[in-house]
């Protein structure tokens, strides 16, 4: 019994992606995922204090080949910042210097850091139709953002280093 709370606790300091789906649209394709995770206790204080904190999703698509390493197609970042400000007392995400939110509660902030709007990943070209591609995402807390001080402190604090596990999943370019 002991084991398994112990392996459940250190389960709640990582990032799980929920859902990973690729949409064919007009313009591309497009990433819709879903993030489930919980700042901790010293990540939240830093926060509060003024520390904004920087998630990073990364997705890399590879063509699968016999005779060869796997062609990647596809590899490209985002990043989202959430940070406190505290004489307006909001939250702000910010979506890679384009999309920016305003919320009055971390809850909602994180909602919208958990639940990204759907991302343009690949353009039409990028994929060829009727070819199957191996996609690997990952999320994870970027500490590179974060001030020389404090990233080497991150470097060997566990409550700094929250990230999700690489998912990989099949998807069939329409």
């Amino acid at each position: 019994m002991l084991v398994f709370a112990c392996v459940t606790a250190q389960a709640a300091d990582g990032i799980d992606i929920t859902r990973n789906t690729i949409e064919s649209t007009e313009a591309g394709y497009r990433l819709d995922a879903v993030y489930e995770f919980d700042l901790n206790v010293g990540l939240q204080q830093a926060l509060q204090g003024g520390m904004p904190l920087y998630f990073t999703t990364e997705i890399e698509m590879t063509r699968p080949r016999w005779y060869w390493t796997d062609d990647r197609a596809v590899f490209t970042r985002r990043t989202v910042r959430l940070d406190y400000d505290v004489l307006a007392r909001v939250y702000h995400v910010v979506v890679a210097g384009s999309l920016q939110q305003t919320w009055d509660t971390l809850e909602e902030a994180l909602r919208a850091v958990k639940r990204p709007p759907r991302w343009l990943v690949a353009s039409r070209g990028d994929l060829k139709p009727g070819e199957s591609y191996n996609v690997t995402l990952r999320m994870f807390m970027d500490r590179e953002y974060l001030r020389k001080p404090l990233q080497i402190d991150a470097l060997n604090n566990s409550e700094w280093r929250l990230t999700s596990h690489k998912k990989t999943f099949t998807y069939r370019a329409e």
